[in-house]
């Protein structure tokens, strides 16, 4: 995982709530355990008319959307079966931050372990996100704020083991690989006190 300290992006907006997993990458790419490479199929079945051409109406495929890195999405973001294709396919797209007023417990925390913000904000800050599409943000993951383009600040709540790995760029296992000097020390003393 790359470090990740802010991000400034403008937003990309899907209103819809209930958007599942299986919207997110369908079921019939879960093939693979290469996360290069999932982001052509992310969101499928909306981004792609049935002669494989752009749809048109589907928001992410609008230019003002495009190399947007910030999501926000409609209530119950992700929820559905626990596939951590999920994050590995938004990522490969080039999100790097989902926010919503409610977001699937698994899939925050498979985001999260794999290097993608998901933010939980109240339901009047996800509504003033809803309304105004498109706008710059800058998402501070150290401070857990974001700043709006008028200077305005929303906070948010990040688990502290979430945010260093986020700021370090590791995930679980680079985390404890940080402390293998310190793992092997006490392994060495209990073995010797046993």
């Amino acid at each position: 995982m790359k470090p990740i300290t802010t991000i400034r992006s403008h937003t990309a907006v899907l209103p819809y709530e209930n958007i599942d997993t299986d919207r997110i990458i369908p079921a019939r790419f879960l093939t693979t355990t290469e996360r290069a490479g999932l982001g052509k199929h992310c969101f499928e079945d909306w981004r792609y008319q049935a002669d494989g051409s752009d749809n048109p109406e589907f928001e992410l495929n609008r230019p003002e959307a495009r190399g947007c890195r910030i999501l926000v999405a409609g209530r119950n973001f992700a929820c559905g079966s626990s596939r951590e294709h999920a994050p590995w396919a938004l990522l490969d797209y080039g999100i790097d931050a989902v926010l919503c007023s409610e977001i699937a417990d698994i899939f925050r925390n498979n985001a999260l372990k794999n290097g993608l913000l998901a933010v939980v904000v109240s339901e009047a800050e996800h509504r003033y996100l809803l309304d105004h599409p498109g706008i710059e943000l800058n998402i501070d993951i150290a401070a857990g704020s974001i700043e709006l383009p008028d200077g305005g600040r929303f906070s948010f709540e990040l688990d502290g083991f979430a945010r260093h790995c986020l700021l370090n760029g590791v995930d679980q296992m680079g985390y404890l690989l940080q402390h293998a000097e310190a793992i092997d020390s006490y392994e060495q003393r209990t073995a010797q006190a046993a």
